[in-house]
């Protein structure tokens, strides 16, 4: 199958590829996202879809970026995930499919929990919104 993403999917690193194409897992503790906590948002590494804003991101003490929900439901699908003898909750980007991580009900206020892999992610600073074109989601730092 064609890739809409391929020119975007070639430009990933190991790990970016590893974690969006292959279901892979980055180590807790030692990624990007985690101590992340600059006002901005979180869009999908391939396809550049705005995902998660860090008004919504909290530290939930796992080793990855965890945030209480996406900013548009429609931009993330989730699916049943029964790998490494677990049930889990698995979190995809809609439009380029990406793998981003798992969803659990463990969140705050008796709400949900998207760990998510900084290596499936590019964080956009509130500064620089408007210069990488999403100076619409200002907005949702005023």
């Amino acid at each position: 199958i064609m890739k809409k993403y391929n020119n975007e999917i070639k430009k990933l690193n190991e790990m970016q590829f590893n974690v969006t194409q292959k279901n892979g897992t980055e180590p807790p503790f030692s990624n990007a996202f985690d101590q992340e906590f600059r006002e901005g948002i979180y869009v999908d590494i391939v396809s550049g879809k705005v995902l998660f804003s860090s008004s919504d991101k909290f530290d939930s003490g796992c080793g990855w970026p965890s945030f209480s929900k996406p900013i548009d439901e429609n931009e993330v699908k989730t699916k049943k995930d029964f790998s490494n003898f677990m049930m889990r909750t698995e979190v995809r980007s809609s439009d380029a499919d990406s793998h981003l991580g798992h969803v659990f009900n463990d969140g705050p206020n008796d709400g949900l929990r998207y760990c998510i892999n900084s290596a499936s992610l590019r964080f956009i600073r509130k500064e620089d919104l408007e210069k990488e074109g999403y100076q619409e989601y200002k907005k949702l730092f005023e």
